[in-house]
């Protein structure tokens, strides 16, 4: 993790604009229960590690199971999108299934999320799928742990981390970078709405992430 960075209410607001020119962010509103699968022990470990220092960082929760689902937070793992077809009842947690893997393979994409939200509009649900094609195989297992953990404690903007990572190396290893660890923390701010659509809510934050340091 890395601390100790300020940043802007506009650089806070490019995070949740979306685009089609809208605001949205919001956070988990419920404890995170994480299940990770198509991994071996070793890689479950460092998900579970990586997934328990961000929520620690956003001074959420965990749990061991949730009523609802049971697990909230699932991510997928496979070397080919066709293969999340024969999953078993996973077309009932994710509907129309597969026109998703139709339009993942067409794009040859690696990585996707889809959030699910309360009636409220806090974060209910996630699910994460990756396939593991020779950028990701080279990313290594922390650091794409880490990346995903970052990426699922707030719904952020589809354009939030387009053109830079939200990690950082130092000394070879993954790291946060602060300004998007200060606005994780600062997200999370019980002062602050669960959910937010108006851009108001980005001076909110940008006036918290030195603070809450």
């Amino acid at each position: 993790m890395a601390d100790g960075a300020t940043i802007g209410a506009e650089a806070v607001a490019a995070l949740f604009t979306r685009g089609d020119g809208s605001y949205l962010c919001a956070r988990w509103g419920r404890p995170i229960v994480p299940v990770v699968f198509g991994v071996d022990d070793a890689t479950l470990a460092v998900f579970k590690g990586a997934i328990e220092a961000v929520v620690a960082l956003a001074g959420h929760r965990m749990a061991e199971t949730d009523m609802e689902l049971g697990a909230n937070l699932m991510v997928f793992f496979c070397r080919d999108w066709a293969e999340l077809e024969a999953v078993p009842h996973l077309d009932r947690l994710v509907p129309d299934l597969a026109p998703l893997v139709a339009r993942l393979q067409a794009a040859e994409a690696n990585q996707y999320r889809i959030f699910r939200f309360d009636g409220a509009g806090a974060v209910r649900a996630c699910f994460v799928f990756l396939r593991m094609d020779d950028h990701l195989v080279a990313a290594g297992a922390e650091t794409l742990a880490l990346s995903q953990a970052v990426q699922t404690i707030l719904l952020w903007s589809d354009r939030a981390f387009v053109g830079a990572s939200p990690l950082a190396l130092i000394g070879g290893a993954a790291v946060i970078r602060p300004e998007v660890a200060g606005v994780i923390r600062a997200a999370y701010d019980p002062v602050l709405p669960a959910v937010a659509r108006d851009a108001s809510h980005a001076l909110r934050v940008a006036a918290r992430v030195g603070v809450l340091q």
